[in-house]
């Protein structure tokens, strides 16, 4: 397999790519809101990134880039402005994020120089690293009480939600000539579907259903095959991927409700063919499927992350505290919230299930993939672990000796079970 990670800014290496020699694109760039005051974070990047990954991506080939849920706007249409073809966006929801809020009640007081009084302690909350987190904090934090008439106005007032998800963009730089023909002739072009399908419970659609002009079409999905007007054999078990991925947390599952789907009684049944009082459908005998129950969300692909999956291969590197949180625009709960040591202190790493889905999602088998904002190189370690060869692009050296160590220990473990 071949792996490519370069150390500087990803213009100048992308301009050193041949064109359309990459694949699919899968990024997880910068959002633009100086992060945990990371000076690589303080833009999103603009139509010159995406004009050179334009040219080095093969005709019909895929881009998913992930973008803040305050700045995907200027993503997208950096993106767009580009050239590529806006096609769908993702929404990565997860139920570890943490508030960025500014305390009002806390920062009156400190404007007019009031001391407030310490009324309990608090026990740290924020634990496991997936979206956008980073480590966790534990330990008490004092509790204060508003010291002046104004603050007590404003008490409970912030300046923030919790993050819970956040948008994938998913753009297609421009087929030549069909769909047919540009997979024909460049291997690009469409998704991986079936690669994709969520969970192993064939997919059933209800007898019938209108798709417009009055006409009711039979489409049916069975452990038999698929009846309608033009698809027949065995359907594939999992059901469609859908433009939602979810974390598999208590927080988002209990979001969904309980379902019951899927289900039909033995019987007759609108089914293709025939010249019957339905037109081109007749009715025919079709079994009794039993459908699946429990929560809506097993209709989703859940990617949950793993506390391993961060340190992963990074055992010859030191442990880092990567600063703390706290202060002027993050008041979560009074005090500082330390992190824990991390031997990759990137503070936005993506759990690997959630990068190798994706990219099996939008790489055909054997593959380029490329990251131009590679960081801690979980895109690296998702393609590799999928069987695709992969071209990593790192302006932070700190970051790219991180991304190495992950890589390397990603091949090692494919080699070990090839």
């Amino acid at each position: 397999m071949t792996i490519d990670i370069h150390h500087g800014d990803c213009r100048e290496v992308m301009a050193t790519l041949d064109a359309e020699s990459v694949d699919a694109i899968v990024s997880d760039p910068p959002y633009g809101l100086s992060f945990m005051g990371k000076g690589w974070d303080h833009g999103v990047p603009g139509v010159e990134f995406w004009t050179e990954a334009l040219r080095v991506a093969k005709p019909g080939a895929h881009l998913l880039a992930f973008g803040g849920t305050r700045t995907y706007h200027r993503l997208a249409c950096a993106i767009e402005d580009a050239g590529w073809e806006i096609r769908d966006c993702v929404m990565w929801v997860y139920g570890s994020g943490f508030p960025k809020s500014h305390d009002v009640s806390k920062a009156i007081d400190k404007a007019a120089g009031a001391e407030r009084e310490v009324v309990g302690q608090s026990n740290g909350g924020l634990h496991r690293g997936s979206g956008s987190t980073v480590g966790s904090f534990t330990g008490q934090h004092a509790i204060t009480a508003p010291a002046t008439d104004a603050a007590r106005q404003w008490s409970g007032w912030g300046t923030a939600l919790k993050p819970a998800w956040e948008p994938i963009i998913v753009a297609r730089k421009p087929l030549v000539g069909t769909v047919a023909q540009n997979v024909l002739t460049h291997g690009t072009g469409a998704i991986n579907v079936d690669g994709c399908r969520v969970g192993d419970t064939v997919e059933t659609w209800p007898a019938t259903r209108s798709y417009g002009g009055g006409t009711e079409y039979a489409f049916t999905h069975t452990s038999k095959g698929v009846v309608n007007s033009q698809q027949t054999g065995t359907a594939p078990p999992g059901r469609w991927p859908a433009n939602l991925i979810h974390d598999g947390s208590e927080e988002v599952v209990g979001l969904f409700p309980q379902t019951t789907s899927g289900s039909r009684k033995a019987g007759r049944h609108l089914v293709a063919g025939g010249q019957g009082r339905y037109g081109l459908f007749s009715e025919g005998d079709l079994p009794e499927i039993v459908g699946d129950s429990g929560s809506a969300a097993r209709f989703f692909y859940c990617a949950k992350a793993s506390k391993a999956d961060r340190d992963e291969g990074c055992d010859g590197l030191p442990l880092r505290k990567e600063g703390t949180w706290g202060g002027e625009e993050d008041d979560l709960s009074e005090g500082k919230k330390k992190i824990h040591p991390s031997r990759n202190h990137h503070p936005t790493v993506k759990p690997a299930d959630l990068m190798r889905y994706l990219c099996r999602l939008v790489t055909p088998p054997g593959g380029v993939v490329l990251d131009p904002f590679t960081g801690s190189g979980s895109t690296g370690k998702a393609a590799i672990l999928e069987g695709f060869r992969f071209i990593g692009i790192e302006r932070e050296a700190e970051y790219v000796e991180i991304a190495k160590a992950r890589i390397a220990a990603a091949v090692r473990k494919a080699e070990a079970v090839a």
